[in-house]
């Protein structure tokens, strides 16, 4: 038996994203970028490279940082997905993203929505990293407009705001 999919065939996705329960049917072969822009409208999911190479494309899926222009949103049935629009509290942005404003760690900000959600990770597994591991966390993330100056200060400013509690 064949385990290919054919162009026709659906899928449906039941997943929970950004904190609520979600439910889509979509062709077998959506990646998960475009589900999460075309299907959720989440606009601030990046398609950049889409040969995951640039990290604009990044959120969070069970609490870990992957590439969604990679990925199948089938492959996020039963899981649950983070993306920069479900980081805030309302009103209220998330330390990271909070951090990457008041630093400006953003230029033209297309690859900030991939760095602040990788971001949110590396804090969640090690809440004072040092410069050298954000550098190497971050090495799949990419950023055309600055010299990374910036984006390492946002990290260090939203590490110490976090106190290692998440918020």
């Amino acid at each position: 038996m064949s385990t290919e999919t054919k162009p026709s065939e659906r899928v449906t996705v039941e997943t929970t994203l950004n904190g609520t329960e979600v439910e889509q049917t979509v062709p077998a072969g959506t990646l998960l970028s475009a589900f999460l822009r075309n299907h959720e409208y989440l606009t601030g999911t990046h398609r950049g490279c889409e040969t995951a190479k640039c990290g604009a494309c990044t959120v969070l899926v069970d609490g870990d940082p992957v590439k969604s222009c990679n990925m199948l949103a089938a492959q996020v049935d039963g899981a649950t997905v983070t993306t920069v629009e479900g980081l805030a509290d309302g009103e209220d942005l998330h330390p990271v993203q909070q951090a990457f404003w008041d630093c400006h760690g953003s230029q033209c900000g297309y690859c900030t929505p991939g760095f602040v959600t990788n971001v949110v990770a590396l804090l969640e597994d090690n809440p004072d990293p040092s410069v050298e591991e954000i550098r190497s966390h971050l090495t799949g993330n990419i950023c055309r407009c600055t010299g990374y100056t910036k984006i390492i200060e946002s990290v260090q400013e939203a590490a110490a705001r976090m106190d290692g509690d998440g918020k």
